[in-house]
């Protein structure tokens, strides 16, 4: 039998099992809205945070009963799934529905009899969907098509955060699980103390790449027009304007919450990707390539058709042209103990974060404290407690 039978056979009989199922992630998007009717008809406040209840509770609850999903596309299906247009409007679809939510938000904080902890609420939701929105920012930021860059930046706008389109490709596809990379966090860094380095580390960065990319081609860093990170920002300007212009100057503070709530969220998600994950230098002094173990990966089934595969970390990082729907589960990659929904949560508190994942980290390096990304005020206090076995 000719080796191409049995794939040609594969392919006529592959069905992507999740393929209506990516349609459920615009739940997020859709939140300020169920957040209107629930409270409407049920008459409690708290559901104003139903984007965070989304997040936190049903998302939760959904990854603890659902089975884990390990399976893969096969090969000779991979080109056909890449080019399936459906996928791409999944992520296209999410943009309209976000914009028109922070609308609906706003119009909620000032026609609605809201008290200070229910706007809070509304804030929440809207720093969701908007954290959410970064990250199909990363999926479309990733690609190579015009309008997909595009709409990467404008699904940054939400959050003020248009540098996220430049260091992320950039800077952190390159230097990530170094100690180098602002947006690696390390063992015993808490997620409070890696929060601001990410942040502000991650702008210096941006800067930095696009002010080099700039002067190669001649261009002043000023050039709004062509430099990514300032026409980015421009985007963020003119829709606060908008809005404050149309809802008036008191909703101009929980706008200020609900970036900072999303910023929040995005960089949960990125200090739990390569928690304490290290590549190893070469004798010239060059990091070895990215390999699946440069990342930590999950497969509870709701937090990735919520994040878009954002779990399966590992093969985006080896592949970062790859689109969402085709990212592998790598078996080889250190496997967290939950979703992402979880594990930012469980971020917020640091002594259960390091209970739950340095004993992980710790044997997903045979115990040997010197091929770990360690925070260097702790390598001393880490190397006493743990030994090194190497």
């Amino acid at each position: 039998m000719d080796s191409a039978t049995p794939r040609s056979a594969t392919h006529d009989r592959w069905t992507d099992p999740k393929k209506r199922l990516w349609l459920y992630g615009l739940v997020v998007p859709l939140s300020p809205f169920i957040a209107y009717f629930l409270v409407e008809y049920l008459h409690l406040g708290v559901f104003w945070a139903t984007g965070a209840l989304v997040i936190a509770v049903v998302c939760p609850l959904v990854d603890a009963f659902a089975r884990l999903d390990t399976s893969n596309p096969p090969e000779s299906v991979m080109r056909t799934l890449e080019n399936d247009r459906y996928y791409r409007y999944c992520t296209y679809l999410y943009l309209p529905l976000q914009y028109a939510g922070l609308a609906f938000g706003c119009w909620m904080w000032v026609s609605q009899p809201m008290g200070g902890a229910e706007r809070f609420a509304m804030a929440a939701t809207l720093g969701i969907v908007g954290g959410v929105g970064i990250n199909a920012a990363h999926e479309l930021g990733h690609k190579r098509t015009t309008i997909e860059r595009r709409l990467a930046k404008i699904a940054l706008a939400q959050s003020f955060y248009g540098h996220f389109y430049v260091e992320h490709n950039r800077g952190h596809h390159a230097r990530v699980a170094t100690p180098e990379d602002p947006a690696t966090a390390r063992m015993g860094e808490s997620y409070w103390r890696f929060l601001p380095r990410s942040v502000f580390g991650s702008l210096r960065s941006a800067i930095r790449y696009e002010k080099g990319r700039l002067e190669r081609r001649g261009t002043s860093f000023w050039n709004v027009r062509h430099n990514d990170i300032l026409n980015a920002w421009a985007l963020s300007v003119v829709l606060y304007a908008v809005l404050i212009a149309v809802f008036g100057w008191s909703i101009a503070p929980w706008l200020v919450v609900q970036a900072v709530m999303a910023i929040m969220f995005l960089e949960g998600a990125n200090y739990l990707e390569h928690y304490g994950l290290l590549r190893k230098k070469r004798p010239d002094g060059s990091y070895e390539r990215v390999q699946p173990q440069h990342s930590w990966n999950s497969n509870h089934v709701c937090s990735n058709l919520f994040l878009y595969n954002l779990q399966r970390h590992s093969d985006h990082h080896a592949n970062p042209l790859r689109r969402y729907q085709t990212l592998r589960s790598m078996p080889q990659a250190p496997q967290l103990p939950a979703g992402y929904a979880v594990l930012i949560i469980l971020a917020l508190f640091p002594p259960l974060w390091r209970r739950i994942m340095d004993p992980r980290l710790l044997e997903h390096y045979g115990h040997d404290v010197s091929r770990i990304n360690i925070e260097p005020e702790k390598r001393t206090a880490v190397q006493a407690r743990y030994g090194n076995r190497s």
